[in-house]
């Protein structure tokens, strides 16, 4: 449903987002949210659960990964530095 609200900045940059708004998108406490702005406008969008726990597995299985082949953290630095190295004029 398409509404207009005014709600107003906080001194420490908090903003509230009316009750109708977070009852429309089912934003409940805690709830994470995508900051976007293109300098003249801002965009807050809720960030789904799923896509986040999403996010979370694939970084544990990458971490399992990279035990079960003995990789290191200085091997990650070291891999990263000679690609930096290799792509500069």
């Amino acid at each position: 449903m398409n509404t207009l609200h005014v709600t107003s900045l906080s001194t420490k940059g908090q903003v509230v987002i009316p009750r109708a708004v977070r009852a429309d998108l089912g934003l409940k406490p805690g709830a994470k949210l995508l900051v976007m702005s293109d300098g003249q406008n801002v965009l807050l969008k809720p960030l789904e659960v799923s896509k986040l726990e999403a996010f979370q597995q694939l970084i544990k299985e990458s971490r399992a990964y990279a035990r079960r082949v003995g990789l290191k953290k200085s091997d990650v630095g070291r891999a990263i530095r000679k690609v930096r190295s290799a792509h500069r004029p």
